[in-house]
C-alpha cells in the first residue's frame, strides 16, 4: 500500500504539537534546575516583525514562528516512526 506524503505531513504536524505541549506543560510542573532548564530551552525559527501589506481596503499582516524544544523534536520522530509502522 502506498502512502500519501499528506499523511506524513499530519503524523509530524500531531507529533511537533503534542511533544511541544507535553514541553510546554513539563516546563511549568517540573521543579527549579536542571529537569526544568533541559524543557525551557527552546529556539524560534520565523519572520521576527511580521510582514504587513496595507492596500488601503484590506490589511494584511502576515507572520510565521516555529517555537521548537527537545519533545517537540521527539513528537516529529515519533510521529515517523508511526507513520512508516502503521
Amino acid at each position: 500500500m502506498r502512502k500519501s506524503p499528506w499523511i506524513l505531513f499530519v503524523f509530524l504536524l500531531i507529533g511537533g504539537l503534542l511533544g511541544g505541549i507535553l514541553g510546554e506543560i513539563l516546563q511549568v510542573i517540573s521543579p527549579q534546575g536542571t529537569i526544568q532548564n533541559i524543557f525551557s530551552t527552546h529556539f524560534s525559527v520565523g519572520i521576527t516583525q511580521p510582514l504587513t501589506l496595507d492596500l488601503i481596503l484590506v490589511k494584511l499582516t502576515l507572520g510565521f514562528r516555529l517555537k521548537i524544544n527537545i519533545l517537540s523534536i521527539l513528537g516529529t520522530c515519533a510521529g515517523v516512526y508511526l507513520y512508516k509502522h502503521v
